[in-house]
């Protein structure tokens, strides 16, 4: 059979859809968590959290109740280590088997597990769970923040290799368990090899991304490339237009016509659509790279600069905060190409202009300040309610 070839943008499009940010939105959040298959974590909070804000970009104003509800709620999902620390729908447990053996094999992640501890965690949770390691006896052996004490490093080492899982949040506190007791019998029971594994989580990348290369599906769930090819006979090799690299697609996907309305939205950039900067580039064409961690003199685009989609594009960035009731744009950036006419700069504003006002609205404003703009002419107009 013939390689199937794609264009660039049909790949794009195919991404977008994969992704929830094309045409029809079911399921509400327990339907992004899934078809995603992870969301991610991160300490950061400017509007919101990152994993509020990724079925934000996809549902519109959903309450974050709601979010919660749907990540946590009766067993519904469960945090690992994915991407980076995610929240996994509760069917993936048995996909991470070969991650759990391997921290096992190994016998430590970042600290050598004190002697005897791991007891006393296992009994004080079947005592007393669900706990936080403050309620375990505290995190911190009293230095930096890498200095755990044991009750920490204990705890988090029965994480790693399954033993207890993170089943909700408490601020930003994990609230741990037994395994036996978060997760259900039947995924309990499950250890499928490696091999399988990879193959499953593979798949899921695939249908999360509708094409991809080989380090597009590596990076999703963090395994090595050397790992995706035998893992990938379920996918569909394809080539791209302009891609140097070998890809394949979902067989769902390219056998469904992509059509639908796009969102318009500012993403966060931790957004699964986003996260591999990489295939961001490729796809897009839209170089981008989280500045919270770049001294601020050296910041280029600000400090939790949000990407903002329209009609399938990546056209510029926000950097957002909060003032009261007042949305802060403290910088605004544009793509050169996205301003280069009359007609294209009339769309992207209208498109920010939405986004700033939708986002306001659902975090409890009632105003909108631009306070540093690539067109500052403008700063006024996106302030502007209507158009």
């Amino acid at each position: 059979m013939d390689e199937i070839e794609l264009s660039a943008d049909e790949v794009r499009r195919l991404q977008l859809r994969a992704q929830g940010l094309l045409g029809a939105r079911r399921g509400g959040v327990p339907g992004v968590l899934e078809s995603l298959g992870a969301v991610q974590l991160d300490t950061i909070s400017v509007l919101a959290r990152s994993h509020e804000l990724v079925p934000y970009a996809r549902l519109g104003a959903v309450g974050r109740d709601a979010v919660e509800a749907a990540y946590w709620g009766d067993g519904a999902g469960f945090e690992y280590w994915a991407h980076a620390a995610s929240v996994l729908p509760i069917d993936e447990w048995p996909l991470f088997a070969f991650r759990r053996r391997a921290f096992r094999e190994r016998g430590w992640r970042w600290h050598k597990v004190p002697e005897g501890v791991c007891d006393q965690v296992r009994e004080r949770l079947r005592a007393d769970g669900p706990l936080t390691t403050k309620e375990l006896g505290g995190a911190k052996a009293g230095g930096e923040w890498w200095d755990w004490s044991d009750h920490k490093i204990a705890i988090e080492w029965l994480l790693d290799i399954g033993e207890v899982v993170c089943v909700r949040r408490v601020g930003w506190r994990r609230v741990y368990d037994l395994a036996e007791r978060a997760v259900p019998g039947e995924l309990l029971d499950q250890e499928p090899d490696d091999a399988e594994c990879l193959r499953r989580l593979v798949a899921r990348a695939g249908r999360a991304l509708g094409v991809g290369t080989r380090a597009d599906l590596a990076d999703y769930y963090r395994i090595r490339t050397d790992q995706v090819d035998a893992a990938a006979a379920g996918l569909v090799p394809v080539r791209v237009q302009g891609w140097k690299q070998a890809a394949w697609a979902d067989p769902e996907a390219l056998a469904r016509p992509v059509r639908g309305r796009h969102a318009t939205t500012l993403l966060s950039p931790f957004d699964s659509l986003v996260w591999d900067r990489a295939r961001t580039s490729r796809v897009f064409g839209f170089d981008h790279r989280l500045e919270a961690y770049v001294p601020k003199a050296k910041r280029v685009h600000g400090y939790f600069a949000m990407p903002l989609l329209s009609g399938g594009r990546l056209l510029g960035r926000v950097d957002p905060a909060r003032e009261g009731r007042t949305l802060v744009a403290r910088q605004v950036s544009f793509e050169p190409w996205a301003v280069r006419s009359a007609a294209r700069t009339e769309r992207t504003v209208a498109a920010l202009r939405t986004a700033l006002w939708e986002a306001a609205s659902w975090v409890g404003c009632d105003a909108v300040r631009v306070e540093r703009c690539d067109l500052p002419e403008i700063a006024g107009e996106l302030a502007t309610d209507t158009p």
